[in-house]
């Protein structure tokens, strides 16, 4: 169901740089870096604080008395003492050791937001690590080199292990890279034609490298990002689908929904009231005549359904906030100068929200199907004909459009299951207890992609069944989104080949059309 996106990452002329060591990075920051290619520039005072915190840790390099990370082992070998002359070794050969990932390649997106979130923490000064290590990372992002990195190998604590190793181990000049243009080459190749030096490590820095939760984080920042518009675009699609169903708008009235002042359920039924307005569908059967007394859930409590969605998603945005303002690394060097181990790589915090939302994708999109299987059935379409089918019986219409909608529904009913609840001890059970986060985000991630294909499909049905209602016409605002889909579908007629439509349907999803094209009547939408 998920589209691996391995193509070129290439920078927009319009993206300003985003600067790091400033402040905690925004979700837009994020998303302009990982995907859209923005240039990230370190500032000054964050390259002063680094080597502030690196003297600390040289002035602890030849101690007798061990220090985690810097003259120890790691995880269950934290115990192992490093003679001084082995210690740069030790940082090189837990990075080689620790890119030991397994499977497809990960999203190019998702490989630049870890790589940037990494370079964020180091730009607090608490890693200890010296200047050029974070110039380093700096300058790859900004030369387009991304590391390949695997589907497996992250447990979620200590940290993203296997998927920041392979980042450090590209910043050493070891291992495949993809260039800007998307090619596949060697590390040491990519470096060399770019003007940068292979990062020789130093102590303390090859853990500093690969202890955090930056692939998790960057997979939530995106997601958050996406569903932003997803649920937006839901509004829309629950608001043709009442209209063309003959719905009414009623029960999404704002007296009504005061009565339950759950802010994001207010924020999807206005959108739902104004998508609406001045609709002469919904005007043809405000009459007498009229028998139906409420509509059936999926139209009526569509705003209480998005609407959770919306506040389970800021909650998210929240928990993203926090995590993108920390400094996770063990050990760490404290403001006050002392190098202290930790437990803040644990990815339990952001693991939870990824759950969360897997949830709420998985049941917006559940709604949604229910929304696009009412209009093919005849005996509840209220007119329409069966499956919109031009000439039913020798058409079938959206029949199957139906069956790849519910297809995906039960996929991601499947990938609700929360995987932050499941812990596999790691280290000989010094790390006994795992978040799973990055599973919890990988699985979000198609996820999103599935309610971008359902809410397609209901976009493209709901269009359908609005323009058989013609003489009524819709209201301004849907009748503007039927009118962009159509520049890129056709309407109704004989039977066609579906499979592109949906896919025109899925881009339009994607790409904001949907949004945009509705905000051009009613302006912005919640």
């Amino acid at each position: 169901m998920t589209q691996t996106n391995l193509a070129p990452t290439q920078a927009h002329p319009d993206v300003a740089p985003v600067a790091v060591g400033v402040g905690p990075l925004s979700i837009e920051d994020v998303v302009a870096v990982a995907r859209h290619g923005a240039p990230v520039v370190l500032v000054p005072e964050a390259l002063d604080g680094i080597r502030a915190s690196r003297l600390v840790i040289e002035a602890l390099a030849h101690d007798v008395v061990p220090h985690y990370g810097v003259s120890t082992g790691f995880g269950a070998l934290a115990t192992k003492h490093i003679p001084t002359e082995l210690r740069a070794q030790l940082q090189r050969s837990l990075v080689r050791s620790h890119a030991a990932g397994s499977g497809p390649e990960v999203e190019r997106e998702v490989v630049r937001s870890l790589m940037l979130l990494r370079l964020s923490t180091l730009a607090t000064g608490r890693t200890g690590v010296r200047a050029e290590v974070a110039e380093t990372y700096a300058a790859m992002l900004n030369a387009g080199i991304t590391p390949v990195v695997h589907e497996y190998g992250s447990l979620g604590c200590s940290g993203d292990l296997a998927p920041l190793s392979h980042c450090a181990l590209a910043a050493m000049g070891e291992g495949p890279v993809r260039t800007r243009d998307g090619e596949l080459t060697d590390a040491a190749t990519a470096l060399h034609d770019n003007g940068i030096a292979p990062l020789v490590l130093a102590e303390k820095e090859g853990l500093a490298l690969i202890n955090g939760t930056d692939g998790m984080l960057g997979m939530l920042v995106l997601a958050i990002h996406d569903l932003r518009r997803l649920l937006t675009t839901a509004d829309i699609t629950a608001s043709m689908s009442v209209e063309g169903l003959l719905g009414t708008d009623d029960p999404f009235a704002a007296d009504l929904q005061a009565l339950r002042p759950h802010p994001g359920q207010g924020a999807a039924a206005a959108n739902m009231r104004i998508l609406m307005r001045d609709s002469g569908i919904r005007e043809s059967h405000r009459t007498e005549d009229c028998t139906r007394v409420q509509d059936a859930y999926s139209l009526r409590c569509a705003p209480q359904v998005a609407g959770g969605a919306r506040d389970t998603l800021d909650h998210a945005a929240r928990v993203a906030g926090w995590e993108l303002a920390a400094a996770i690394d063990n050990p760490v060097v404290t403001l006050d100068g002392r190098v202290e181990s930790n437990g803040n790589f644990h990815g339990a915090p952001v693991a939870y929200v990824l759950d969360f939302l897997s949830i709420v994708a998985a049941d917006v999109a559940s709604m949604s199907e229910r929304r696009t299987d009412r209009f093919l059935d005849q005996a509840r379409s209220h007119g329409l004909p069966p499956f919109l089918a031009d000439d039913p019986g020798v058409d079938s219409g959206h029949m199957i459009a139906q069956y790849t909608s519910a297809a995906i529904v039960s996929e991601m009913k499947r990938l609700a299951a929360p995987a932050s609840i499941d812990s596999i001890p790691s280290s000989a059970m010094q790390e006994d207890h795992v978040s799973m986060g990055w599973s919890s985000a990988r699985k979000l991630r198609r996820s999103v992609d599935g309610l971008t294909r359902v809410l397609a499909v209901e976009l493209l049905t709901a269009a359908r069944g609005i323009q058989l209602r013609a003489p009524l016409t819709p209201a301004p605002a849907t009748g503007a989104v039927v009118d962009a889909l159509r520049t890129t579908t056709p309407g109704p007629g004989p039977d066609r080949f579906l499979a592109p439509e949906i896919e025109a349907a899925v881009a339009f999803v994607a790409s904001g059309s949907a949004v945009t094209a509705a905000e051009s009547v009613t302006g912005p939408l919640a």
